[in-house]
């Protein structure tokens, strides 16, 4: 069964400044000139990992769906004391309807 998607770039495909920049645009990121050559570097080290590890010869090698036995360690979930809303509230720097008020951080429209 094979589960190939699209190529990991590795030692045949690169990864370039202007990869690293449009994906910190679309993750709403600014990075400085220095940060996007700092991040190119340590993406492609971590893509050719990956084309690395993709190389690996797996025939006959069974899937592993967890390193260790499952069992649950939650406690039990008990309502317990919880924090008055309008004393949170008044401590917020900015609240209205009975919520917390915060900048827009994803634009116009959004």
């Amino acid at each position: 069964m094979s589960t190939d998607a699209s190529p990991t770039p590795g030692a045949d495909q690169q990864i370039g400044r202007d990869d690293v920049a449009k994906v910190a645009a679309l993750a709403r990121l600014e990075l400085t000139e220095a940060e996007l050559e700092t991040f190119t570097g340590q993406l492609a080290d971590i893509l050719d990992h990956a084309a690395d590890l993709k190389a690996i010869d797996l025939e006959g090698v069974e899937p592993l769906g967890t390193p260790v036995a499952m069992e649950n360690v939650l406690r039990a979930d008990t309502p317990g004391d919880t924090l008055d809303r309008d004393e949170v509230l008044a401590s917020a720097p900015a609240a209205e309807d009975g919520k917390f008020k915060v900048t827009s951080i994803l634009g116009e429209g959004v």
